[in-house]
């Protein structure tokens, strides 16, 4: 069953969320498939936000019909207006959850604040190893046997945040940066969604005063 057929009965149970995207856009096409079009679940994307007009990404959505946008660095006068930009954007969706699925530019206070403790990023390692742009290459040079794949929030130094989500993921002898990064891209299909699925059911609480304590309990603590 499609995600209209059912809208009707579950507007009032919809969680709304943004995806921020740079690229290909594949693990937008996972939450797509695993969770905007799935009758049974609450999440729905309200928006996709490039950074590109060119982004592969922004057609995903499209064919998914799901509205969306650019919000370009070069058309502003800085990143600060760029990001008190890129906030009036998601708020006008509604979102109550932001997700950085390939979103590759660094978000400053101007958007973080408006959306405290509700933008999470994708990493493909096991924080706070290897943060920044080259994680698999890192893993693979400093000859781990095991990385991984973490969801965590966002904040404004480069992957930061404490993590919601982790899981590992061999290294295999005779890995290549391409052959470690389909196995790594094949858990961040999964893990993504299920970190999405878990902020839609309220089982993501944040501690206000330990900042870095993410307690993520299952159904059965709650």
């Amino acid at each position: 069953m499609g995600r209209a057929s059912a809208s009707t009965a579950r507007v009032a149970e919809e969680f709304p969320v943004a995806v921020l995207v740079s690229g290909d856009g594949s693990n937008l096409q996972a939450l797509i498939d695993r969770l905007h079009l799935a009758a049974e679940e609450p999440t729905r994307i309200a928006l996709v936000v490039a950074s590109r007009p060119e982004a592969h990404a922004l057609e995903r959505a499209r064919r998914a019909g799901i509205p969306t946008a650019v919000v370009a660095l070069a058309e502003h006068a800085d990143r600060a207006a760029r990001d008190r930009a890129l906030a009036e954007v998601v708020a006008a969706a509604g979102a109550r959850l932001v997700v950085l699925a390939g979103w590759m530019s660094i978000l400053t206070r101007e958007f973080l604040d408006r959306f405290p403790d509700r933008v999470v990023n994708l990493h493909p390692s096991l924080l706070p190893a290897f943060p920044g742009m080259h994680a698999i290459e890192e893993a693979l040079a400093w000859g781990c046997r095991w990385t991984g794949v973490t969801v965590h929030f966002a904040e404004e130094d480069v992957d930061a945040g404490p993590p919601v989500l982790q899981e590992p993921v061999r290294v295999l002898y005779g890995d290549s940066p391409e052959s470690l990064r389909e196995r790594i891209r094949d858990v961040e299909h999964r893990l993504l969604p299920e970190a999405v699925r878990l902020f839609a059911a309220g089982r993501v609480h944040r501690d206000p005063a330990r900042r870095r304590m993410v307690q993520v309990p299952e159904e059965d603590e709650r």
